[in-house]
């Protein structure tokens, strides 16, 4: 059975001023969204006005994907233009977490 695969990566910048964010949204649109088998795709900012003891709030961009299958995300990772992103970007990241889950039972 093929189920369907959430992919979440919250990234912390070394300089996290507006217009680095803004640049990295800019580059998550333009080099990851539209991959075969997507489902869902957003990538923004850290909302600062939500701030409850249960809000963690130490990343600036939040990127979510999701996929029809493991097999479609599998693709993805590997894809040309997915290594273009990571190459283009990750002097600019001081720490990225990444949160797979499937959806659904």
């Amino acid at each position: 059975m093929r189920q369907a695969m959430i992919h979440n990566v919250f990234f912390t910048l070394h300089d996290g001023s507006a217009s680095n964010i803004e640049r990295l949204i800019a580059a998550c649109y333009e080099l990851l969204a539209g991959h075969p088998g997507e489902v869902f795709f957003a990538a923004g900012p850290l909302v600062a006005e939500l701030d409850r003891p249960v809000n963690v709030r130490d990343f600036h961009v939040g990127l979510h994907v999701a996929f029809q299958s493991k097999q479609a995300h599998d693709a993805y990772q590997v894809s040309p233009r997915h290594q273009r992103f990571i190459d283009a970007n990750k002097a600019s990241w001081a720490s990225v977490r990444v949160f797979d889950t499937f959806a659904g039972r």
